[in-house]
């Protein structure tokens, strides 16, 4: 694994909140390694171990990016969804931001068959064809290809199962961690202080509340997934 500086200072990851956990009541006790202190009722975050795990995740992103492999990203809540579209667009990753649809991977050959249903409704809405159709079924299928731009928008491109996938809020997104889980594909989690660190293959300790976080956590995996694609590039 090639070993790069991607400058995680402890004095930005501060000012972004990355250590500030849920309040102790609501704490998962397997959290313990990754905290340091208890501040006014709360649990926080071992900001040295969280900068080490991120330097070590955006290393092993690096180098995949380099061999061209594909990523996901999936985040659904209000604080998280429009900073994982802007980082998937950046990164030229695949993406989710509205709910999960359950079997999405695990059941491939549907899903892949719905992103051919939309990719021909595109095709014929952008040629003018469905304006050419009876009111009422023009209507249908516009419904059609909006739902689906809602939900596979961001994986119309995906022709294939992705070789890591990045998932922002353990709690919301269980059931794509649990289909990767199945499927035996690499996950990396931003999890906080009331969340399981041993589902996901690589755990990155943060506060997933703050939009501060989650964009400083974002922008690391991005920027080593970006630098990893330049190489690819220049060395092919």
């Amino acid at each position: 694994m090639t070993r790069r500086y991607w400058n995680i200072n402890l004095e930005e990851m501060l000012e972004a909140r990355v250590h500030l956990g849920h309040r102790i009541q609501k704490w998962n006790p397997k959290m313990a390694p990754y905290l340091s202190a208890k501040r006014k009722g709360r649990h926080i975050t071992n900001l040295v171990k969280t900068a080490r795990i991120l330097s070590e995740t955006c290393d092993l992103l690096f180098d995949a990016a380099r061999e061209q492999k594909q990523f996901l990203i999936v985040g659904t809540k209000k604080n998280a969804a429009d900073l994982v579209f802007r980082a998937a667009i950046n990164a030229r990753c695949h993406y989710v931001t509205k709910k999960w649809r359950s079997g999405m991977l695990t059941n491939w050959p549907t899903t892949k068959m719905s992103l051919e249903k939309f990719n021909d409704l595109k095709i014929k809405q952008q040629t003018g064809r469905l304006d050419r159709l009876p009111k009422r079924d023009a209507a249908i299928l516009k419904r059609q290809l909006s739902h689906l731009q809602r939900y596979l928008g961001g994986i119309k491109y995906m022709t294939d199962l992705p070789d890591i996938v990045i998932i922002v809020h353990q709690h919301e997104q269980y059931t794509a961690l649990r289909e990767c889980i199945t499927l035996g594909i690499p996950t990396i989690c931003l999890i906080d202080t009331n969340c399981d660190p041993n589902l996901a293959d690589i755990s990155i300790p943060a506060n997933d509340d703050s939009i501060l976080s989650l964009r400083f956590i974002l922008n690391k995996l991005v920027f080593a997934i970006c630098e990893g694609r330049l190489a690819s590039l220049k060395n092919p």
